[in-house]
């Protein structure tokens, strides 16, 4: 299967409390726009990428991705009012039968995760990254008050990419819209249509750059991915 990947960089990032948004700030001396796509630049399995930005951004991810010296990169695109507009978008870019959708926020993401989750795509159709929740949770009445407590064993923590087949995947969103349902990852598009999404066990350490607190906690992870790297040289 061929696979390209609708890297979503098209978010405001508020929480951030930033003057730029979250892909064009700067980790351990990149942006973590560069990091992410570093990891898709190179995957092997990964064809082409298609960026989806903020509308008036273009010509910034052009720039580093020049400067970066990033070839898959076919098309940088404006996103739309919601992140499922964004992808779809994206997914209307692309051309090739698999598609991985990331977040750029994501600049731990390896390539070796890339991989993993191609491999279970096409083994299973669809797949996603995830790790197993630490925490016990709890379920609230909206009003303050526990009223369950699930099985822990069972929740994992999703995260990006996810890996489908383009055109289900396109289908999906087309259902969504037609529907007027949302959905905060492309998984939930999918099983809304009944689909299995195979977990791919993924990395704590494939945080996303969510707060300013994350930023400082992302520059120790690649310290010591760098580290570990370098002993065993």
């Amino acid at each position: 299967m061929d696979w390209g990947a609708v890297v979503v960089a098209a978010g405001r990032g508020t929480r951030m409390g930033a003057a730029d948004n979250k892909p064009y700030l700067k980790l351990a001396g990149r942006t973590v726009l560069a990091h992410t796509l570093e990891a898709f630049e190179r995957s092997s399995s990964v064809s082409s990428i298609i960026l989806v930005v903020t509308s008036g951004e273009q010509r910034k991810a052009a720039e580093i991705i020049s400067v970066e010296g990033f070839c898959k990169v076919t098309l940088i695109i404006p996103g739309g009012a919601e992140r499922q507009d964004s992808v779809y978008a994206g997914l209307a870019a692309l051309s090739t039968e698999g598609v991985l959708v990331h977040d750029a926020a994501r600049p731990l993401v390896t390539s070796e995760q890339i991989e993993a989750c191609c491999r279970a795509a096409e083994e299973h159709g669809s797949a996603a990254l995830a790790v197993p929740v630490k925490d016990t949770i709890k379920v609230s009445d909206g009003n303050g008050f526990i009223v369950a407590t699930p099985e822990r064993r069972t929740l994992w923590s999703v995260q990006t990419p996810q890996a489908f087949s383009r055109q289900e995947l396109m289908q999906a969103h087309r259902e969504a819209q037609e529907e007027g349902a949302t959905a905060t990852d492309d998984a939930m598009l999918l099983e809304r249509l009944g689909r299995k999404i195979a977990i791919v066990q993924g990395d704590y350490a494939n945080l996303k750059i969510t707060t300013p607190e994350d930023l400082p906690i992302a520059e120790l992870l690649l310290a010591r991915r760098h580290g570990k790297e370098i002993n065993n040289d």
